[in-house]
């Protein structure tokens, strides 16, 4: 599937964040403005505190902005309900994190078909869906191990199917790397960047993971709530400490 970079499927207009802790009150994000475009591979990158974590949440409508706006596709999410949210999370947005999040009591293919069931789909659609999800990602011959017999990068592989189980616009991926080895790591960005070259979905990552700046479109750069600088691959500049 080609990308269609013609629109923007995330803006952020004048986004802040504060967090009230106690009597202080700390601002994560200090008025972010930036649009991301329909089939781009995005990498937000930046210091440990630098709100990365958060701007990541507000982008997969996650939290809500203190103060200005955030559309995805064109649609101002402060404005949608508790359903209309919801319905938003499980069509449009699919979502890897760190810890993978996986069910434990669950197979591989259960955790993978959990999304399609809330989405309404009846059983022998998802089940041929999860199955070809999970042969995507390599690991069909696996759909009836639960999380604890599979590897960590196993386990990320299935926390990817399940992303993409409603055919999301979006994929938002915490961290996907953190938890495993270098090898292991590359693979799954190996195959991020092929769900976003051949799907024409817009990957979303918030990482620390250097490796990432291979196979980003662009890279948002991170510091102090705000956002220091956007950079395409082919003009990337980095130093020394800027993602510890």
């Amino acid at each position: 599937m080609a990308k269609d970079s013609t629109h923007n499927v995330v803006r952020l207009s004048e986004v802040t964040k504060t967090f009230r802790m106690g009597s202080v009150q700390l601002q994560a994000l200090k008025g972010i403005d930036l649009s991301i475009r329909a089939g781009e591979y995005l990498s937000i990158m930046g210091p440990s505190g630098s709100g990365k974590s958060t701007l990541f949440n507000m982008i997969g409508a996650l939290d809500k902005p203190s103060s200005g706006r955030v559309f995805i596709d064109e649609v101002d999410v402060a404005q949608l309900d508790a359903y209309e949210l919801a319905w938003l999370r499980c069509r449009k947005i699919g979502y890897i994190f760190q810890t993978f999040n996986l069910i434990q009591v669950m197979t591989a293919i259960e955790n993978v078909t959990l999304p399609m069931i809330f989405a309404g789909m009846n059983r022998e659609e998802y089940i041929e869906k999860g199955m070809e999800l999970l042969g995507l990602v390599g690991l069909s011959e696996r759909y009836h191990h639960k999380p604890s017999e599979l590897s960590g990068g196993q386990q990320q592989r299935v926390a990817v199917a399940r992303a993409l189980a409603n055919d999301p616009a979006i994929i938002l991926a915490d961290e996907p790397t953190g938890n495993l080895d270098l090898t292991t790591g590359e693979e799954i960005i190996t195959l991020l960047k092929q769900l976003s070259t051949e799907r024409g979905v817009t990957i979303i990552s918030a990482t620390h993971d250097i490796k990432m700046l291979n196979v980003s479109d662009r890279v948002v750069w991170i510091r102090d709530g705000r956002i220091d600088r956007v950079e395409d691959r082919d003009r990337l500049r980095i130093s020394v400490g800027e993602v510890v």
